[in-house]
C-alpha cells in the first residue's frame, strides 16, 4: 500500500492540535471497540506501523491510529463510488461523505471534525495517494477561551499560596506578559531587566523575532523574588532562568504541569493551559480599549490581523446578549 514508504514529513501533527484533542476509545469508555472489518484491518496495521516510525509523540500516534480506524469502519459500511484506496476520485468523493456523516449523523464539532480530517489526510499522504480535496468545517466566529475576571482572581490567589518562587515566577509570566509556554522556559536570566519600580522581558519568539515586553508590578514581584533564591539552586550554573531539579533548563511540559496544576487547585476547568493565560492577557487588553497593533507587538505577531479574534465575542458574551431580552414573568 506503500505506507512504509511515506514521507515521515507528511504528517503535520504537532500543530494541528490533535496532541490535545484526543478521543479515548470506545474500550476506554467502557464498551467493547467495533471490530475493523477484514478488508481494512491489515491496512490499519500498517498504517500504525508507519506512525511507530515516524517522528511523532505516542499521543499523536494513538490519536491518527484511533481517528484512522473510525474512518476505515465507516468505509467499509458506506456506499461509495469506485475504491477510495486506490482512486484519488473516489478517495475524495468518500472523505466528502465522511465529514457530512461526522457533522450531520455524530453531530461532532467542527474543530473535532476537522481533526479527523487531519488525521485521514495524514492516512492517504502515507499510502501514497495523497491528501484528500475536501474542505475543512468552518469554526465559529468566537474569541479564545480566556479566564474571565472570578476565574483570573482564582488563579492569581492560587499562584500567592504556591510556596516555589520558580513556579510562582513561571506561573504568572504568560499571565502578564503573554508568552508563550516555549517563550517561557526559554528565558535567559540576562532576558530579565528589573529596577525597582520597573523591568522588561527580552522575549525571544517564533522565527526567532524578538520582543521587548513591561514587567507588571506584579510579576516583577514574583521574578525579584525567583532571581533572589536561583543562585541557591543546585547546578544553577548555565544561562537558564527557570531551572528543572538538576540546574537544567526546565521543558515546556513541566513548565505547562506547574500551571494546569495550579489552575486544578484553584477549581478552574481542565482545558485551562499557558495558552489560555496568554488568551487572557490578550483579551484584557484589548477589550480595555487598547490599540491591536500594540497588543500584536505585545503578543509577538507581525500581522495585526491575528489579533483580531481576541475581538469576536465568547459564549459568555452572547449569554449576556440573550439577557437582555424581555420575559413575561
Amino acid at each position: 500500500m506503500g505506507l512504509e514508504n511515506a514521507a515521515a514529513g507528511g504528517s503535520q501533527a504537532p500543530d494541528s492540535g490533535l496532541e490535545n484533542t484526543a478521543v479515548p476509545s470506545e474500550r476506554r469508555r467502557g464498551r467493547p471497540a467495533t471490530a475493523v472489518p477484514a478488508p481494512f484491518a491489515a491496512v490499519l496495521a500498517d498504517y500504525a506501523g508507519s506512525l511507530a516510525a515516524a517522528p511523532l509523540s505516542a499521543q499523536t500516534c494513538r490519536t491518527y491510529a484511533s481517528k484512522v480506524r473510525q474512518y476505515l469502519i465507516w468505509l467499509d459500511a458506506a456506499d461509495t463510488d469506485g475504491d477510495p484506496m486506490t482512486e484519488a476520485t473516489a478517495r475524495d468523493w468518500a472523505v466528502r461523505d465522511y465529514r457530512a456523516h461526522l457533522t450531520a449523523v455524530l453531530k461532532r464539532e467542527p474543530r473535532t471534525v476537522n481533526n479527523a480530517l487531519a488525521a485521514v489526510d495524514d492516512f492517504y499522504l502515507r499510502l501514497g495517494l495523497g491528501a484528500a480535496s475536501a474542505k475543512r468545517a468552518e469554526l465559529p466566529k468566537l474569541a479564545p477561551r480566556a479566564l474571565g475576571r472570578r476565574e483570573a482572581v482564582k488563579y492569581l490567589r492560587e499562584v500567592e499560596h504556591r510556596p516555589s518562587t520558580r513556579d510562582r515566577a513561571i506561573a504568572l509570566t504568560p499571565f502578564y506578559a503573554g508568552a508563550r509556554i516555549a517563550e517561557v522556559v526559554g528565558l535567559d536570566v540576562n532576558d530579565v531587566r528589573l529596577s525597582a519600580r520597573k523591568g522588561s522581558l527580552r522575549i525571544l519568539g517564533k522565527g526567532a523575532k524578538v520582543r521587548e515586553v513591561p514587567v507588571h508590578p506584579p510579576l516583577r514581584v514574583a521574578l525579584t523574588a525567583w532571581l533572589a533564591v536561583r543562585p541557591t539552586w543546585p547546578g544553577a550554573d548555565g544561562p537558564a532562568l527557570f531551572l528543572n531539579t538538576s540546574g537544567g533548563r526546565l521543558s515546556a511540559t513541566s513548565a505547562s504541569d506547574i500551571i494546569t496544576g495550579i489552575a486544578a487547585d484553584a477549581g478552574l476547568d481542565d482545558d485551562t493551559t499557558s495558552h489560555t493565560l496568554r488568551h487572557t492577557f490578550a483579551t484584557t487588553l484589548v477589550r480595555a480599549g487598547t490599540d491591536l497593533v500594540t497588543v500584536a507587538e505585545l503578543l509577538g505577531h507581525s500581522r495585526v490581523d491575528n489579533v483580531r479574534i481576541y475581538t469576536q465575542p465568547t459564549e459568555a458574551d452572547k449569554i449576556d446578549a440573550l439577557n437582555h431580552l424581555i420575559v413575561d414573568e
